[in-house]
């Protein structure tokens, strides 16, 4: 016997009134399932786990947000967490964000909270121990960006940037290298903290940038900077060429608070930088636009290590420039050849 659409529509009203999921009622394929995975942590006991497996960069970006989860939420397992109290907690984030000048109403803060969540929830989907289809994360849409309010620093402010950075503070030579640094390959400030001594290779004056999303990329700089880094850690490092490069001059590796100290002392020095809120990544804008100005938007993405997707991923693998235009960018930028750069081609006088 054939059942109706009017027997489907009724059995599937007495189904949810007895908070019954047919997908229960088929050869039992939901509690097989269950009894397979692994048991479901609470987000306290997970927010250390998946710290442990991202990226240092990612997990020191997501910190302050899982400690705002914890707190809400500490004891309580992942999978009783819902899409309505992620965004109820995005909103307060949103809400609480310290307000700067330069501050958009904390829509960056309540989009890195939903990411955070969906961070974790994607390593516990990938573990077996959430069907994709109930993670709550996913389901929170992130506020729409607003366009960005950085450019390019004209060549002037630049150098005002760097005589304050070099001209003051307490270790101005450690501030020197790291504004040389960004200036040099254009890389986030992650991508900075992140550098080993092992990253340098002196032979092709290249350096090896792990950056967000896990990447990694080799940069051309220039063989002073190359230099540079080396002596530095000559000088204050510990030896061992997997720790940290950057340094204080007790040989204690730097952290983010050290930009806050570079930038913070730029502004009160000089009003435009105040206004503008100017930090690490302007430095990286101002480079990457120049690039793109004077050698192409494919030169420019590939000296900004950015991926080939999105809606332009057609255009782009026409574009795609390889290390040895990024060299010869670098080398014009700085005014010193690069052993990765070709010799510039003779035009031909015969036609």
């Amino acid at each position: 016997m054939t059942a109706t659409t009017q027997d489907l529509d009724a059995a599937r009203l007495l189904l949810s009134r007895l908070g019954v999921d047919p997908a229960d009622l088929v050869d039992g394929s939901r509690d097989s399932t269950d009894d397979q995975r692994p048991p479901m942590p609470t987000i306290g006991e997970w927010i250390p786990i998946v710290a442990g497996l991202v990226m240092p960069t990612t997990a020191s970006s997501y910190g302050s947000y899982w400690k705002k989860a914890e707190a809400a939420w500490g004891e309580r397992r992942m999978d009783t967490i819902t899409a309505t109290e992620i965004k109820a907690m995005a909103e307060h984030v949103r809400s609480t964000a310290r307000v700067r000048r330069n501050s958009r109403g904390g829509r960056n803060a309540a989009e890195n909270f939903i990411a955070a969540m969906r961070c974790l929830y994607k390593h516990l989907v990938n573990d077996g121990r959430l069907d994709e289809r109930a993670n709550p994360a996913i389901r929170v849409t992130k506020p729409r960006r607003n366009p960005s309010t950085r450019r390019a620093l004209a060549s002037d402010r630049i150098s005002e940037l760097n005589d304050i950075v070099a001209g003051t503070g307490n270790d101005p030579e450690l501030d020197a290298l790291i504004c040389r640094l960004h200036e040099e390959s254009a890389c986030r400030r992650g991508g900075a903290l992140a550098l080993r001594r092992r990253d340098l290779d002196q032979t092709q004056s290249m350096i090896l940038l792990r950056e967000k999303g896990e990447t990694e990329r080799w940069q051309p700089v220039s063989p002073t900077l190359m230099r540079h880094l080396i002596a530095h850690f000559a000088e204050r490092g510990d030896g061992n060429p997997e720790s940290q490069l950057l340094r204080y001059a007790s040989g204690k590796p730097i952290t983010s608070r050290r930009y806050d100290y570079i930038f913070g002392r730029v502004q009160n020095a000089l009003d435009w930088a105040r206004a503008l809120q100017v930090s690490a990544h302007w430095l990286r804008h101002t480079t990457l636009t120049w690039v793109e100005r004077n050698f192409g938007i494919g030169v420019a993405r590939a000296f900004a290590g950015h991926a080939e997707s999105g809606s332009d991923m057609t255009t782009t693998s026409y574009v795609k420039a390889d290390i040895s235009e990024v060299a010869a960018a670098l080398a014009t930028l700085t005014g010193e050849p690069h052993p990765l750069a070709p010799a510039r081609p003779q035009r031909s006088t015969a036609e």
